[in-house]
């Protein structure tokens, strides 16, 4: 692939170099009530000028918004091999499920009587969750992965807590999520690292050196960030509890388990799943995300109040009545509309197909794998799981990172890899393909990456310049880092200040 050029320039679309005084999208009736009775109604909310409103036609409005949706990328568009981030493709029939009026129009505070559609949406979720997980009790309340991570661990506390002392340290593998050791703290705890082994895996001699009376628990992720399955779990549950320690498991990664394995069964007290990667609920600006607690029967008590429960005349409510609860983690019961969205693709694929896209998920990974291994550095040959690790080792000899082969990409069409994670990889480039991406659109990922490793050889430049595809180019990392502009705001020409 050549270098593209493009004519057009950094500002084409801004509404506000097409403004021009006078201009109008709109044209509103004449006022049926004297301009003076009018302006004295509305007060001090009447105002004399547009400010900085653009003044823009119709068709120039309608042109700029539609020529800016056009600039996103996103999974419907094409592959979005983010590694850990599972960004799989959202069954439409969830949307579906989610725009059905009588639950995307329920109010938070409607009665109880009214609102057993919604309430039986968000136990039979519940339920269905915790038969995936191998748990006793669930809370569908936290708001994210993160969220998720703070309200374990504060199970986790409060339960040390009950029977005494709440200890001082969380173990934290030099592979998990950064988001670990921020919750950790965040819960009060100090933090200690976990070294891997030279599979890539929890180093268990170890783990019994500095498992004592003052750690409280470790927060694993299994798979692990390089994709990897904690082969010892069982020996690591045991030896933690032997302490009177418990083991957290981040369930970030539970596309590579759903219907295969389940983490209570191998000795996991508490979790968080994210519904938003998953279960195939949006991420981020089209979420937001949801993150449920599953926990074993121990720590039930002490999560967050209310809980949905079935009442002897066999409705449902809520319970309200929990003494011993860490306290509300999130306003309402949690973001419902995710709720709809995972338990519509829970139930449309049923047990066998949730346990289809897990095994499509891992082939996927490892297609890729085996396709770019020896054209980029595999620094694990443990099996791998629904994500691949590479790094960029064989790139570096010629100048080139993680970073520059990452910016290549998308003028191959596709969204960047992972880049430089986990840091236990140095140079990492982290590939989660998912269940969605057929082995055509592998393929064409795949020559990509060849083409991009031929190139790194061959012309080194043009590795070192891309994007060349994109509506700007190459950014000034630097300056984005250490001056970012953080508002845009226009000048009376119109250019940016």
């Amino acid at each position: 692939m050549k270098k593209a050029t493009t004519h057009i320039s950094q500002n084409e679309g801004l509404i506000f170099e097409k403004s021009s005084p006078g201009k109008r999208g709109y044209k509103l009736p004449p006022l049926d009530v004297p301009a003076v009775t009018a302006a004295k109604a509305l007060g001090n909310a009447a105002r004399a000028d547009l400010g900085n409103m653009p003044e823009v036609s119709e068709i120039e409005i309608i042109r700029h918004f539609t020529r800016i949706s056009t600039w996103n990328y996103g999974v419907d568009t094409g592959m979005y091999p983010l590694g850990s981030c599972t960004m799989k493709y959202n069954a439409r029939v969830n949307e579906a499920a989610a725009r059905i009026e009588g639950l995307a129009n329920a109010h938070p505070y409607q009665p109880e009587r009214l609102s057993q559609g919604a309430l039986r949406v968000m136990k039979t979720l519940a339920d269905c969750l915790l038969d995936i997980t191998g748990q006793d009790a669930i809370t569908l309340q936290p708001a994210a992965g993160a969220h998720g991570e703070m309200t374990g661990i504060l199970l986790i506390r409060a339960y040390l807590q009950s029977k005494g002392n709440p200890r001082k340290k969380i173990l934290i593998p030099d592979s998990a999520h950064g988001t670990n050791p921020a919750t950790a703290a965040i819960c009060g705890y100090a933090v200690e690292n976990l070294k891997s082994n030279a599979g890539g895996m929890v180093d268990v001699p170890s783990l019994v050196a500095q498992m004592n009376e003052d750690v409280a628990g470790l927060m694993l992720t299994n798979p692990n960030t390089l994709g990897i399955f904690e082969q010892e779990i069982h020996k690591i549950a045991d030896i933690l509890h032997a302490k009177g320690g418990l083991l957290y498991m981040d369930g970030a990664n539970m596309n590579a388990l759903v219907g295969k394995t389940r983490p209570g069964d191998f000795g996991v007290d508490v979790m968080h799943l994210n519904l938003h990667k998953t279960f195939s609920t949006p991420h981020g600006g089209g979420g937001p995300g949801s993150g449920p607690v599953a926990c074993k029967k121990h720590l039930e008590p002490f999560l967050p109040a209310p809980l949905v429960v079935e009442k002897k005349d066999g409705t449902l409510g809520f319970d309200y009545d929990r003494p011993r609860s860490i306290g509300r983690v999130r306003a309402w019961y949690g973001n419902f509309g995710m709720h709809v969205r995972a338990l519509a693709y829970i139930l449309a694929n049923g047990p066998d197909g949730l346990r289809m896209t897990t095994e499509d998920a891992v082939l996927n990974a490892n297609y890729i794998r085996k396709q770019l291994e020896g054209v980029y550095e595999l620094p694990y040959s443990t099996p791998s799981m629904h994500e691949v690790v590479f790094s960029d080792r064989k790139q570096t000899a010629k100048g080139l990172k993680t970073g520059d082969i990452a910016k290549r990409l998308i003028d191959y069409g596709f969204h960047p890899y992972t880049v430089s994670f986990p840091l236990i990889v140095h140079g990492a480039l982290m590939i989660e393909p998912t269940e969605s991406e057929s082995k055509e659109e592998l393929d064409l990922f795949v020559d990509a990456m060849r083409d991009i490793a031929r190139e790194c050889e061959k012309d080194p430049d043009l590795i070192l310049s891309a994007p060349h595809t994109t509506r700007l180019s190459r950014l000034d990392e630097v300056q984005a880092a250490r001056k970012p502009i953080l508002r845009w705001k226009p000048t009376s020409k119109g250019a940016a200040e």
